[in-house]
Order: C-alpha cells, then structure tokens, then sequence
C-alpha cells in the first residue's frame, strides 16, 4: 500500500493554553521551511505571520501623524504576531516603546519559542518595555503618558476577542485613551473592516483628525487602521 504524504496545508496546533480569558492557541500551516503562525483565542482567529503589513503600518502611519517630537513615546496595545513591536524598534526615532499583553502564553511564544524569529531583535532593544497587563484596565491606570497608542487587540470595534474588550472602545474608555496621550498625540486602532459609527465615536469622546486608511492584503476586504488625535 503507498504511503499517504502528509498535508503541509493543514495546520498543526504547537501550544494551547486555557487562561483568565478563555483559550488561546499557536498553530503552524505550511511546509516546515516557511511556515506560517496564526493566533487563534476562544476559537477565532486573530492573526497570523503571513502578511505584517497593517500592524507595522498601524506604528509606522501614526509617527507620521505626530509633529516632529523628538523621541516620542509608544504604547503598543497586544504583542500579537510582533509585527508592530518590530516596526517600532526598527525605527529610531521612537523613544520608549512600550508594549502590553495579557496572555502569558503570547509573551512565551516571542520569549522562548517560535515567533522570536519576528521579534527577538525587537525584544532586546533598550528601548523595549513588556507589560504584562490587560490593556482596558491599563489605559485607565497607566502611571505615564504616551506620545502614540497603538493598539491591536481586536478584529475590530465591533467584533472583539473577549466581551470584556468591548469597554475599551466605549465613551469612558476612549476618553481613557485620550487621557492617556500627551497633547496632539495620537490613538491608531487596527480593524478588520471600517467602520463609521467608530469614527463617530472617536469625535464624540473630543479627538480631532479622525480618518480611516485602508490597507490591501492578499485575501479579502483590506483591513483598514483609525487614527485619531488628542487636541494639542
């Protein structure tokens, strides 16, 4: 009987790890010699390694929304597939880059395993401060000021990983968010989908220049980042 070749298209689970806000899971698709990683949590796919070009836009596009500051400060919202983290330390004009993620399982994955191929230069740089923190409750509490929020933590407003992750993009915690920025800083939120309600509300809680950009990938609707301002 011949031998059935193995499927390099099906993904194979690495880790999964039940934690305080529900399931969260590595899985690798492809053939070992370029593989691609996808974050799964509760059952929905988050993101993968397969295409970085909306999270290092989200940091790239709101250093270009700033006003020239020197060494501004980030706060990077989830470390997710690390493309964001690697931008940012990449760029030098950055100051102190901060970055906050919730799942234990996440930061080991960058630490010790097999996504500190996208991350481990990014992760040694002086620059780089991990928290480990829910990011809702840290805009609220957060003892410093940021030049930029960064923040990736969703499929969107409208479509978030956990119930609780709902807050963050209510009246009181974009109001957290623009409190959290220093003046004529900026709010840059990462979404699968735009959404015009969202722009509303970012005006509602007292931004300026709010707009939506749109950024193409290989399959599907573009994946689009809202920046917003904090009145300078």
């Amino acid at each position: 009987m011949p031998h059935r070749m193995p499927d390099e298209t099906a993904p194979v689970t690495l880790d999964r790890r039940d934690g305080p806000y529900g399931e969260v899971a590595l899985r690798r698709r492809g053939p070992a010699h370029d593989p691609t990683f996808e974050i799964i949590a509760n059952g929905c796919f988050l993101m993968d390694t397969s295409d970085g070009r909306s999270e290092r836009l989200l940091v790239r596009a709101a250093l270009g929304e700033l006003d020239g500051r020197a060494a501004p400060a980030v706060l990077i919202g989830g470390l997710g597939a690390g493309f964001s983290l690697a931008e940012a330390a990449a760029e030098p004009r950055w100051g102190r880059i901060a970055v906050v993620e919730r799942e234990q399982a996440i930061l080991d994955w960058h630490r010790t395993g097999p996504l500190g191929a996208l991350s481990g230069a990014a992760l040694c740089d002086p620059r780089t401060e991990l928290v480990r923190a829910d990011l809702v409750g840290y805009v609220h509490d957060a003892p410093r000021a940021y030049d930029a929020l960064c923040l990736d933590i969703d499929n969107g407003p409208g479509w978030t990983v956990t119930d609780g992750n709902a807050s963050l993009y209510s009246p009181a915690g974009l109001a957290a968010c623009r409190e959290r920025l220093t003046p004529g800083g900026v709010l840059a939120v990462w979404s699968a989908q735009p959404s015009a309600e969202f722009e509303t509300s970012l005006r509602n809680a007292g931004f300026c220049r709010v707009r939506t950009e749109e950024i193409r990938v290989v399959r599907g609707v573009p994946d689009v980042v809202h920046f917003a301002a904090r009145p300078a």
